[in-house]
């Protein structure tokens, strides 16, 4: 059971601190996994929310309370993603941070659409913050095992999707 402590008020600075200086990542890796710069906004303002409301369960003495806070934004874009699948939304794509996906790379954010959540969060962590396999798990919650089958196979559906992608242009020709 996590022990709620009263925090004093450069406890408190403390979080606001690290909160807002988290926001420019948390808002790439909610464009990167979302790939939707608006819903990325909201997604990273949620987030600020809950972890304002969970701030008395930060221990920054017991690990890096930056992973705490981009769990957070991960779990509140996973369930955007789910939310999206269930009412089929048809979002209108607006260009993403040049850093966050490359331009000219429609056939791209296509095939990462039709990924499963839990492999668009992967290639987030993986290419969107650069992170390595350990610092995935860390980060989710994984095995590392895990998260290196949902990389690959992630990779593999994206490949499959733009292999598909390029054959039927070749046959509209």
């Amino acid at each position: 059971m996590i022990e709620l402590v009263r925090l004093q008020p450069r406890d408190e600075d403390r979080v606001a601190e690290l909160l807002l200086s988290a926001v420019p990542e948390a808002h790439r890796l909610a464009s990167w996994i979302l790939r939707d710069p608006v819903g990325a906004e909201d997604a990273v303002q949620e987030a600020l929310l809950r972890a304002w409301s969970r701030r008395r369960t930060i221990r920054f003495e017991l690990g890096d309370p930056e992973r705490w806070f981009m769990r957070i934004v991960v779990n509140i874009c996973r369930d955007e993603l789910r939310r999206r699948r269930r009412q089929h939304v048809t979002i209108i794509e607006m260009p993403v941070e040049r850093e966050t996906i490359p331009a000219g790379h429609d056939d791209l954010s296509s095939a990462i659409a039709r990924l499963t959540e839990d492999e668009q969060i992967v290639l987030g962590l993986r290419y969107g913050r650069d992170l390595t396999i350990p610092q995935i798990a860390a980060q989710t919650g994984l095995p590392e095992g895990t998260v290196k089958s949902r990389l690959h196979y992630a990779l593999e559906h994206v490949r499959a999707a733009l292999d598909a992608e390029r054959r039927s242009e070749e046959q509209a020709r």
